[in-house]
């Protein structure tokens, strides 16, 4: 679990403004508050809260064609696009200690939008058929009641895996996978180093 200092917020403020340490701060107190709770409990607080976020395209909200937000710059700035929401829920799941291998963000086809589009698969169990935590549909379901999405691949910082079924599917690469998730990665560590510094 984290737990951001004084000196974070002002820096947050100095960036983003007074509303903005507000959000954070309400994202502190969330994770502090369901610390103890339920895996289930957990699940649904931190997919409710990410889901009053505003969905805004990365072009429009960064001037960048992809953009993976931190946690921080998505709640401070208020809204983001599907990974986003889900790279935020991944890790506020992980702060809770949900563990990385039951968590995959995963990339998807939106069927009713043909669209690409990023989820977070919750996997109880190894074989379990995951629950999906999603901005599009806000009701956490098993990935069998969302025909409207179409697997593709999922990944966490363990590796990568074809999705074309609904269970794990096969892993085919080990680590990270991609600029983007080490880019940001390394962004994050940069704001949790800089919450430390006095």
């Amino acid at each position: 679990m984290f737990v951001f200092n004084e000196a974070f917020f002002r820096k947050v403020e100095i960036t983003f403004g007074d509303e903005a340490v507000e959000r954070v701060r309400s994202w502190q107190e969330l994770i502090i508050e369901i610390n103890d709770n339920s895996a289930p409990d957990q699940l649904y607080e931190v997919n409710r809260f990410f889901n009053q976020l505003e969905f805004i395209d990365d072009l429009s909200h960064w001037n960048k064609n992809d953009y993976w937000a931190t946690p921080v710059e998505f709640i401070a700035t208020n809204g983001g696009d599907c990974e986003d929401f889900s790279i935020a829920k991944y890790f506020s799941l992980r702060a809770l200690g949900i563990p990385s291998e039951k968590l995959r963000l995963m990339y998807v086809k939106a069927l009713d939008y043909n669209m690409a589009h990023m989820v977070l698969a919750y996997y109880e169990t190894p074989t379990s058929i995951p629950l999906i935590l999603d901005n599009l549909n806000r009701n956490i379901l098993r990935a069998t009641k969302r025909r409207d999405l179409q697997p593709v691949y999922s990944f966490n910082g363990d590796g990568l895996w074809l999705a074309k079924e609904q269970g794990q599917g096969k892993k085919v690469q080990k680590g990270g996978n991609n600029s983007l998730w080490e880019d940001l990665n390394k962004r994050m560590m940069q704001e949790f180093n800089n919450n430390e510094d006095k």
